[in-house]
């Protein structure tokens, strides 16, 4: 039954959209790998996570993105 358990919980962990995947590494590929210019895309994943109840909510700016709130990035302008 370990076995049973061990493959029963990995079944269960959260994956991440595949949406906000997709759209984070075309935004990289776009930019030529800078992750600095798809900080927005990065904030909405975790916005999705935690609107979904998949990680802990916590304040956009603790989590670094204080600058992005109500808008977009400035290097995205």
């Amino acid at each position: 039954t370990a076995t049973l358990n061990s493959f029963a919980q990995a079944i269960l962990l959260p994956q991440p959209p595949e949406y906000f995947k997709e759209k984070f590494m075309k935004c990289l590929y776009d930019n030529h790998f800078e992750n600095a210019l798809c900080r927005n895309e990065s904030k909405e994943y975790l916005e999705c996570r935690m609107e979904r109840k998949l990680m802990l909510q916590e304040p956009l700016e603790k989590l670094g993105f204080g600058d992005l709130i109500g808008g977009k990035s400035e290097a995205k302008k």
